[in-house]
């Protein structure tokens, strides 16, 4: 495995919250090929098909632990068991359109739990870096036509966005109140930032009314692939691009514990962004068949039709940029899909890790 880290992961000891779902596999995959001792926190997967499953990284990680992140007594007792030095909270109920059917629930997961995370690591001395996950849609978004910046201010239409929203106030005032930079080494010796990324895409994804997955099903089953909201606008990415940004900014993290406690923006370049419509077609084209069907509902749940992301603060500070155009990024989204049911889906995924490392 290319380590562009240089061994910074080989032996530490990280926590990975939401180790079952899409971006947890591939980041548990990630870390564990760099030598860490990962231990993963999450719920059952949601299908046979999911990437956590076909790649089999539970049986690989230090311990695959399922647990529930609004169980705060059992979050403190796994954090005191395994004595994490870096966590990365990835755990969330991720989807917009079920936000509107369990708002509630989606406050609880996203809210309560984040608060139960940074709960535990108050008590567990060992930890010394926290990168808490949020979202793009975490930003009071007016569809305006400038990337946010990380200093914008939070909001959200949907339950789902302004969850998110609220974790970013939370962290905050966990940052002020027991995390203060200003108090590090004294009252504290914790580092924590919170990243948002753009409409994160990649293989092992079936989650529920999300383009890719959506396009696969169709794909193959032999049906056109229905478009919902052909004319949004979104920053995509392949997972690989903000992952590697978290982990990153982990070791700057932990290098200069109070010069990155602060939030970080990890999306595409301005070329990236584009229509729902248009991600379909490119991945029609890379997959090498499939038809689209617009099926845009005039009274469908609100979505935001635009929504883009400033990086240049990552760029400058982290030395960070995104490899992969966008038709790197779906090549290789397609790539994966295309070779899961007859490949080794690890080997797979660290292949794809590779590929993504020399662009």
């Amino acid at each position: 495995m290319i380590d562009s880290y240089n061994h910074f992961f080989s032996g530490k000891r990280v926590l990975v919250t939401g180790h079952t779902g899409f971006k947890g596999s591939w980041l548990s995959i990630w870390l564990h090929e760099l030598g860490a001792e990962v231990v993963g926190i999450g719920l059952p997967p949601a299908t046979e098909r999911d990437n956590f499953v076909l790649s089999g990284i539970g049986g690989k990680i230090k311990a695959d632990i399922r647990a529930d992140i609004r169980d705060a007594a059992r979050m403190k007792q796994i954090f005191a068991e395994y004595r994490p030095e870096i966590v990365f909270h990835l755990a969330a109920q991720p989807l917009v359109r079920l936000s509107y059917e369990i708002p509630a629930e989606t406050y609880e997961v996203n809210v309560m739990g984040t608060v139960n995370i940074m709960e535990a690591i108050r008590c567990t001395p060992s930890v010394r870096v926290a990168v808490m996950i949020t979202t793009d849609k975490c930003y009071d978004n007016n569809e305006q036509p400038e990337g946010y910046v990380e200093t914008d201010p939070f909001g959200g239409y949907d339950p789902y966005s302004s969850s998110k929203g609220a974790c970013e106030i939370a962290i905050q005032s966990w940052r002020r109140s027991f995390f203060n930079p200003a108090d590090y080494g004294v009252k504290h010796h914790v580092s924590i930032a919170s990243v948002r990324a753009g409409n994160v895409i990649g293989g092992g994804d079936w989650a529920k009314d999300r383009i890719i997955p959506d396009c696969i099903r169709a794909l193959e089953s032999g049906t056109p692939i229905p478009i919902r909201s052909p004319k949004s606008v979104r920053p995509w990415e392949h997972v690989l691009e903000p992952l590697g940004g978290y982990m990153l900014l982990a070791r700057h993290m932990w290098e200069s514990p109070t010069e990155y406690c602060e939030g970080w923006n990890f999306g595409p370049e301005e070329e990236s962004v584009s229509t729902v419509w248009q991600v379909a077609q490119e991945l029609v084209s890379c997959y090498g068949s499939g038809e689209l069907r617009d099926c845009s509902e005039p009274n469908a749940l609100h979505e935001a039709k635009l929504l883009m992301l400033n990086i240049n603060k990552a760029k400058q500070r982290l030395g960070w940029k995104p490899r992969l155009g966008f038709s790197q990024c779906i090549r290789l989204v397609a790539h994966w899909y295309k070779n899961y049911r007859q490949a080794d889906a690890y080997k797979l995924c660290v292949e794809e890790i590779e590929q993504f490392l020399r662009a």
